[in-house]
């Protein structure tokens, strides 16, 4: 925005090391319509000096009643003259004279920005204050009764989507890469891996977590030599003594093939197959000498560093993130997918709640005046030194004209006020006199 054509750049007394910056009207209709308020009250004031000087005039050496009048005129123009002396002095010279201890916001804004700020921060930043308008601001209820408007549900999983769009989209293989190459890579080398498998272990064989693995996996392989027997026969065969003949390696191999299913079957269908148990025992035994068994220990160790110094780590990395981002953004882009539809749902239930559940809503209020007292706790003092350092780098002129602009129509109350207190103690102190003599 362009400055106003009032507005100039001349360097600042206080502040010659920071660049004087002008003031920019926000709003030139508003200033306009201030500018007019301050004329009007300006003639006010300025009328009444004026009267109260012609009513002293015609009532010069008189006496009696005209006496008072008098009195009341001559304090009435003296209180007009000082309170204006006062008004003026705040922003300029009065008359153009360099009288001291006058335009004192030109000279000395530095100073009041800085009792500016200590004020803001003593009395707005205050922990007890800041609690209460959160608790006024009544924040959880109008999120959720915001969030009910299916319109802004929509609206705002809309916005997280494409964010979370364009994040998915900005992160590339060099960054994945080096991710794991810098941060995980280093990490698991420095951590030893053996007592987190052998806990892992343990814990898996105590609570029969791998049988749900070992079910899936019996599965899968009777499944495969039921459906491919040729394949089967065909590797066995391939491993045959070159010196045996084809018929026997035949029945052979069929013979293994069929007592192969029906071993996997028994294993299968029993859970307290002896092979089962003696699967749970070398898991059980895995698991303890990985906790306790030096050689175990060092064998595990030596496995991770050969497994960290494999190139292929990056690249499944790469290729692991590929699949998920990619299927991540078909379904965030797509309006109607299931991700935004869980996002919708979850927003609704969530505003459901924040709207009948007062307890939730306590909950949220305060953890929100904890997150802002914490803010004000932190960055407190960088926030309010923003009103000095904005304020040091206005020019002062134009700083005191602005301030003056939004003020000073309500100062010219103290030039009225001024010359009517002005007469009434006029008028009373020339009372008290006659009284005396």
């Amino acid at each position: 925005m362009a400055a106003p054509p009032s507005a100039v750049s001349t360097p600042s007394s206080t502040a010659s090391s920071t660049r004087s910056l002008p003031l920019i009207t926000p709003d030139p209709g508003a200033d306009e319509a201030r500018r007019r308020g301050l004329r009007r009250m300006r003639t006010v004031a300025v009328s009444l000096l004026v009267l109260a000087a012609v009513v002293y005039a015609a009532t010069l050496g008189r006496d009696g009643f005209w006496g008072f009048v008098n009195a009341g005129a001559e304090a009435s123009m003296v209180g007009a003259i000082a309170d204006w002396f006062a008004v003026t002095a705040l922003f300029k010279h009065p008359l153009g004279v360099p009288i001291p201890h006058t335009a004192l916001i030109p000279r000395r804004k530095d100073e009041l920005g800085k009792g500016l700020q200590e004020f803001v921060g003593e009395n707005f930043l205050q922990e007890d204050i800041v609690r209460d308008r959160v608790a006024a601001a009544t924040i959880s209820a109008r999120a959720g009764d915001w969030l009910s408007d299916p319109a802004n549900a929509r609206r705002l999983v809309d916005e997280v989507a494409d964010v979370a769009e364009i994040a998915l989209r900005r992160v590339r293989d060099e960054h994945i890469a080096d991710l794991v190459t810098n941060a995980f890579v280093p990490r698991f080398r420095d951590e030893p891996i053996a007592p987190l498998l052998g806990s892992l272990v343990s814990e898996m064989v105590r609570d029969d977590l791998h049988h749900g693995v070992v079910d899936l996996a019996l599965d899968e392989l009777h499944r495969w030599l039921v459906h491919n027997p040729d394949t089967f026969v065909e590797v066995l065969s391939e491993r045959a003594p070159w010196w045996a003949p084809p018929r026997l390696n035949e029945a052979v191999t069929v013979r293994i093939h069929a007592e192969a299913v029906r071993w996997i079957e028994d294993i299968r269908d029993d859970p307290d197959h002896h092979a089962r148990a003696a699967l749970d025992s070398m898991l059980a035994q895995l698991g303890h000498d990985l906790l306790v068994d030096d050689v175990t220990r060092e064998r595990a160790e030596r496995f991770k560093e050969r497994l960290l110094d494999h190139p292929q780590v990056v690249s499944t990395a790469i290729s692991l993130w590929k699949a998920m981002r990619s299927a991540l953004l078909t379904s965030v882009h797509d309006r109607d997918g299931a991700v935004r539809q869980r996002l919708l749902e979850e927003l609704n239930a969530f505003s459901g709640r924040l709207r009948t559940d007062a307890g939730l809503r306590e909950r949220i209020d305060r953890a929100a005046a904890d997150v802002v007292v914490f803010g004000v706790s932190r960055y407190g003092a960088e926030l309010t030194a923003v009103i000095t350092h904005t304020i040091e780098r206005w020019d002062g002129k134009e700083a005191a004209r602005r301030i003056e602009l939004h003020v000073g129509r309500d100062l010219q109350f103290i030039r009225i006020n001024g010359t009517i207190v002005g007469g009434l103690v006029g008028v009373l102190i020339h009372a008290v006199s006659l009284l005396v003599h």
